[in-house]
């Protein structure tokens, strides 16, 4: 989907209707910006319900400020026009509350911009701004002197977040990333101490690796064609069930020995197509495109795991809090579902999934399908995309329920007699597990 080709009104409106699906905004709440090459503003209306916008509540306040169409602009149009004044490379504006961000405006509090290099690659580092009376030219100055400062997303106390690029997708982006971000931050709490990355580790994640050489793609066969639709199914799948965001989260389905697909680099997971797939064969690239910065790790899984047809890499809050702190690991002895599917779930150390993919491609075995890769992602194999996906969802559902169990009393796992009891019954084949 070419969603800068959408006009204004349209963007706005397919924006405000994705912060409502996910849960970012209430019907009343949040409010959205596009400034235009002519220096028109385009704003969300007052008083209209967010899960019910269209094109055509969309108001446009002309630069004398003259508001066209049939509602009154956002209250909060000030602070808008402030950041604009202030920022002349923003171009767009996204405004929300929601939860976890609103609970860190609330304690006066930032949330860590290095918990994940994913966050600090989309949002940067964040500003805050103090209390001002909503809709005032106060509040207004208050944010932009925030944004002034450099950054493009922005806490205001007791409100909610700001956020801001040369897009409208982008600074969607940029708050839905921040969001999960503080998800697994307060979940983490729970937990012990928080481990951020340091500059180094995060520079990591940022280092531009050598780019794979590149083969020209002849006619695709039927099972290719297969794969991309498998694929584009599942990733939506997993964006819609809030198992990766817009900007984080990789699937990849072997075709053949050295020969898979892949999800691309830098995309927008609610809008991929089927052309966006990146077939990777014999460690080459199709021509012309550029596959997941994750591509060397799932080749190298591939290689080491002739058994293994599918990987998916995602960021859900939940289990990935497990991975940013090292108080309490992650115990899959929980419901036999959660054992059944997760078996072991090893962790393996931040950094090595980029420098070292052979390292985390040996940590997967027929004991442990499932990684988690520290402050990075929770990393599934499977022989189908169905199970690998399944993974994932069960190591979620799994780690939020053992986080809500902390708040009623101490963790009693299965035993270990009923850990080989089931080992007995679903993998009989297995040499039994010493613990």
């Amino acid at each position: 989907m070419r969603f800068d080709l959408l006009p204004p009104h349209y963007q706005l409106t397919e924006i405000m209707l994705r912060l409502y699906e996910q849960g970012l905004t209430t019907t009343s709440g949040g409010n959205l910006s596009i400034h235009d090459e002519d220096g028109s503003i385009w704003i969300t209306p007052a008083g209209v319900d967010k899960g019910r916008l269209t094109p055509d509540d969309i108001v446009r306040v002309l630069p004398d400020g003259t508001a066209q169409g049939r509602h009154a602009p956002s209250s909060e149009l000030p602070f808008h026009r402030r950041i604009y004044l202030e920022r002349p490379d923003i171009r767009a504006i996204v405004h929300a509350h929601p939860t976890a961000l609103v609970a860190f405006s609330l304690v006066g509090q930032v949330p860590e911009g290095r918990l994940t290099p994913q966050t600090f690659d989309v949002c940067g580092p964040i500003g805050y701004a103090p209390y001002a009376l909503p809709g005032t030219e106060a509040l207004g100055e208050r944010i932009a002197q925030a944004f002034g400062a450099g950054p493009n997303v922005v806490m205001l106390e007791n409100h909610g977040v700001v956020a801001g690029a040369d897009s409208l997708l982008k600074a969607f982006h940029r708050l839905e990333t921040l969001e999960f971000s503080a998800q697994t931050q307060i979940n983490a709490a729970s937990l012990g101490p928080i481990e951020p990355l340091t500059v180094e580790q995060v520079a990591l994640f940022r280092h531009d690796h050598d780019p794979l050489p590149e083969f020209a793609a002849g006619r695709r066969s039927s099972a290719e064609l297969e794969g991309r639709r498998a694929i584009v199914d599942v990733v939506k799948r997993a964006y819609a069930r809030r198992l990766m965001t817009s900007t984080g989260g990789t699937v990849s389905l072997r075709l053949a020995e050295d020969d898979f697909l892949i999800t691309p680099y830098r995309f927008d997971r609610k809008y991929i197509e089927e052309s966006d797939i990146v077939r990777v064969l014999n460690g080459q690239r199709e021509v012309g495109r550029a596959p997941s910065r994750a591509v060397r790790l799932h080749r190298a899984i591939y290689a080491a795991h002739p058994n293994v047809r599918c990987i998916m890499t995602a960021q859900p809050p939940a289990v990935l809090s497990f991975g940013v702190t090292r108080s309490v690991p992650f115990d899959t002895k929980l419901i036999p579902e959660t054992y059944i599917v997760l078996r072991e779930m090893p962790m393996a150390d931040y950094g090595l999934e980029f420098s070292a993919p052979q390292q985390v491609a040996q940590l997967v075995s027929a004991q442990t399908p499932v990684l988690l890769l520290r402050n990075d992602a929770v990393l599934a194999t499977g022989s189908t995309l169905l199970q690998a996906f399944d993974r994932v969802e069960v190591a979620e559902f799994s780690a939020a329920a053992l986080l809500r169990s902390r708040a009623l009393g101490a963790l009693r796992p299965i035993s270990e007699a009923d850990v080989r009891a089931l080992q007995q019954k679903y993998f009989p084949d297995e040499q039994p597990t010493k613990r």
